[in-house]
Parts: C-alpha cells; structure tokens; sequence
C-alpha cells in the first residue's frame, strides 16, 4: 500500500510540473541577455514547492488569451513575486492571468531572472512591455504581487531610463505601462524611515496605480502602500489605494478573504482604464 500511495504521489508531481506552463514561452532576449550573469538554460523549479522557479537565466513571458468575443484588445504583463530570489510562478502568475483573460484582457506571464537580479528584472520587465506593445494592442499595463509588485512599480516610475542598449525594432516601442496594479507590494519603503525607495521617481506622468495592502502585512507591504501613496499624491498622479486590516502577504487569489476582494476592486478599476 505504501508502495501504491507513493507511485501515486510520484505521478501526480511529474504531473504537476509537466503542467506548469500551459503555453510555450516566448523568449524575450533572441540572442545574449544583456549584464547576464548565467548563459541562457532552461528555468529551474523547486522540486519541494512546484509553484515556484528557484532560477531564471532566459526570460520568457508565456500567453494567456481570452475567447475573441471578449477580448478587449488590451493586455496585461504579469509580474510574480517571491523576494526577487524565486518567483510564485502558479498561483501568483498563471492563476492570475487566467483571470485576466475573463475580463477580456491578453496576459502575459514574465518569467524575469532571479535570483538576486534587481537591474536584470527590471531590464526584462521593460523588454517584455515592449515585446508585448509590438503585437498591437491599445494599451499594455503590469500587474505584480510583493516584489513583483516592486518591479511593476519601478516599471511605472522609471519608464524614462535606458537601462540596456536597443537590440532590435521591438525597442522602438514605448517602454511605459499604461496602467499598474501593485497587490501587496514590497520594497518602495525603502528610503530613510520608511521614506519612498531612492529608485523610485513620481511624477505626474507616472502610470495610474491601483494599490492593495494590508494593514498586518508586517514583513512587507503595510508601509509600501501608504509610502506610494503619498508619493503618488504629492505629484497629483492617480492613484487608486485599498487597504484592509487583515490578509497578510503572498495568498494571491486564494483563500476567502483579501485574495477575493482584491480582484473585485481591480475589476472595476480596471473598467476606468479602458
């Protein structure tokens, strides 16, 4: 019986991880990744959490569309989080796009490098919203959680900045996010007492913001959202901030509190950016 139960769950892991990505990725970097520290491999997942890629040396975004009756022409960059050492691959990327393409957007999963490549994700952040922009629709935006919600931001911010040299005619496109949605955001608190992130510059031409924290998220976004949120004001750019008492961090769209109010409040901020 032990012998049954474990081919089972053995099967059901291969499974698992067969599955991870329901469409062929797409490769943002045709040739050499610009300040890589790794030649180009395959993503490497955590054999212990299958939801989660522990290495990425070839960033990639995977597709997600929605039925063509629905389609609003519109699409979305997905941004994981996971303290820009791994990223939440499934229930912080696909999950989420799968919702996106019911309320009729195209979305887009970026797998951007970890671990530990802050200027790396943010190059292929930039990259991905170009590559994304150059298949045609009306507006691109970002969506991220935690980290992924940090490089959405700085996406929104520094869309100015060349941070890697043109390779092609897809970096041509406008690099900025027409919209961004930050859920439990990290990391843009990280200036003097908590003061915006030095990274980060407001203006009022930033990308409009719909932000989500929670009060007991200690370890990350309970100041992030405030932080943004007074930086945001002080330059009139818009913002739209929802912040609850309770929800903690990292649950995505799953459990019965703050990871199913969050998406009703994006649904209808979303509708304004139409």
């Amino acid at each position: 019986m032990k012998r049954l139960l474990s081919i089972l769950v053995t099967g059901l892991v291969t499974l698992s991880m067969q599955a991870q990505f329901l469409s062929t990725p797409i490769e943002i970097w045709p040739k050499k990744v610009p300040d890589s520290l790794k030649p180009k491999a395959k993503h490497v997942w955590d054999t212990k959490a299958p939801d989660h890629i522990i290495e990425v040396t070839s960033p990639a975004i995977e597709v997600f569309q929605p039925e063509s009756k629905k389609s609003n022409h519109q699409a979305v960059v997905v941004c994981p989080g996971g303290a820009y050492g791994i990223l939440a691959y499934i229930h912080e990327g696909q999950e989420i796009a799968q919702w996106l393409t019911s309320q009729g957007y195209t979305a887009y999963v970026l797998s951007y490098r970890v671990p530990g490549q802050r200027l790396g994700a943010l190059q292929d952040a930039f990259r991905a919203i170009r590559t994304v922009r150059s298949y045609g629709f009306q507006k691109v935006g970002v969506i991220g959680f935690s980290a992924g919600a940090s490089l959405s931001c700085r996406a929104a911010t520094r869309w100015r900045e060349t941070c890697y040299d043109p390779i092609d005619k897809i970096d041509q496109q406008n690099q900025r996010p027409d919209f961004a949605m930050l859920i439990y955001p990290a990391y843009l608190d990280e200036g003097e007492n908590h003061t915006l992130s030095p990274e980060l510059t407001v203006t009022k031409d930033t990308s409009p913001l719909f932000v989500f924290g929670t009060q007991d998220d200690k370890d990350y976004g309970s100041i992030s959202s405030v932080t943004i949120l007074q930086a945001m004001q002080a330059k009139g750019a818009p913002i739209e901030l929802h912040y609850l008492v309770k929800g903690g961090h990292g649950y995505g769209m799953r459990g019965d509190g703050a990871g199913k109010i969050w998406p009703l409040l994006a649904e209808q901020w979303l509708k304004t950016q139409l």
